[in-house]
């Protein structure tokens, strides 16, 4: 058995065991709470019906995978090729492209990149760059750009790709200045893990649970035809496929006691996380409500506000979605209903490279 790396010592299950007990109640009471026997509505039930279609849309087959991707990246990955790539002492045309574009392959919401941003800047990674990964990877993952393109237009597919890419290195720039990030790289040797297993494998076991967190979570098309929809139809025997794999792998090439680093190194995640997210979709739905419902903000004041293209509409924009909160993809049936009530492409565009990757509970969390 490996030494447990830094920052990942073994949890103590007999003192975690109720807050464990505590937080799968939380998630079970939300998940079958009778919202339609509530006898009131407004805000305060627009809180408890985002909180329940959270809890069922979104935490099993998103946020779960997230958190066991994370506690995989402080264990298995190698400090020394997180310093080497990501560090503040890498070559930072290497360390911001990596960053920008690794949200690529991810299905993952404001939210639900969290676990993933922790796990590499805890790894070594410079705030920078991990900075531009926290921001490109809600906003890029191949699954919102084809759909952002395929709905609202190629012109505004394009345009959030490359905005994504390069406000995130603005933004980790900017923040590796202001704060004069420090990261264990910066001037200093690379460490060697001698027990390190072949990149290779390593590179399987991610690409399997990367593969099981997109499919799982692959979106039901707007057609019955297409690549898209052939996909949709084998979505399951797909993520069986990848679970059966990372299964295989854990089995044949992890020891027991790196299987329990790796389990309570995402449960550190989840401890940590799930609360402060609860709490932010709390408020969430109470401020803007759902889809198609209003919470203390009306919808059509948002609409309103926001037509045209004037500095002022993109502004407002802009504020609106840094604290709205959209699960992965669903930003584009609401940009297409805002879009359709009068608002300009400018905003729209503003909105998409704000929201997705910022919401009040990602800022909360962090």
């Amino acid at each position: 058995m490996r030494t447990p790396k830094q920052g990942t010592e073994p949890v103590d299950w007999r003192r975690e065991w109720m807050v464990l007990v505590l937080v799968a109640g939380v998630f079970l009471t939300a998940f079958w709470f009778p919202v339609g026997k509530l006898g009131f509505g407004g805000p305060a039930r627009e809180s408890i019906e985002l909180v329940r279609w959270y809890a069922r849309e979104h935490v099993l087959l998103c946020l779960v995978p997230a958190f066991f991707i994370a506690g995989a990246i402080a264990v298995f990955v190698s400090q020394g090729s997180v310093v080497r790539y990501l560090g503040a002492g890498a070559n930072k045309f290497v360390a911001y492209g990596v960053a920008s574009v690794s949200g690529t392959i991810l299905a993952v919401c404001s939210c639900t990149v969290l676990p993933l941003f922790a796990g590499i800047y805890r790894r070594g990674a410079g705030l920078g760059p991990a900075t531009a990964f926290l921001y490109s990877g809600p906003a890029i993952n191949v699954l919102a750009i084809i759909l952002t393109a395929r709905v609202l237009g190629m012109e505004i597919g394009v345009a959030r790709a490359v905005g994504a890419v390069v406000f995130s290195v603005v933004i980790g720039l900017l923040m590796s200045r202001i704060f004069r990030d420090g990261a264990s790289g910066s001037g200093a040797p690379v460490p060697v893990d001698e027990n390190e297993r072949p990149l290779s494998r390593t590179m399987l076991f991610f690409a399997a649970l990367v593969g099981f967190l997109v499919f799982a979570n692959w979106g039901a098309p707007a057609g019955s035809s297409g690549w898209w929809y052939a996909v949709y139809s084998y979505k399951w025997l797909v993520t069986a496929l990848f679970a059966a794999a990372i299964a295989a792998m854990v089995g044949a090439w992890f020891s027991r006691g790196e299987v329990r680093e790796w389990v309570d190194a995402s449960w550190g995640f989840a401890r940590q996380i799930l609360p402060l997210l609860l709490l932010g979709v709390l408020i969430a739905g109470a401020l803007l409500g759902r889809p198609g419902s209003d919470g203390l903000i009306p919808s059509h004041w948002v609409s309103r506000v926001v037509g045209g293209n004037s500095l002022t509409a993109n502004l407002l924009a802009s504020i609106a979605g840094a604290f709205m909160y959209f699960a992965t993809l669903t930003e584009v049936p609401i940009l297409q209903a805002l879009m359709g009530a009068g608002m300009g492409k400018g905003p729209a565009l503003a909105l998409l490279l704000a929201g997705p990757a910022l919401s009040l509970p990602n800022m909360l969390v962090i």
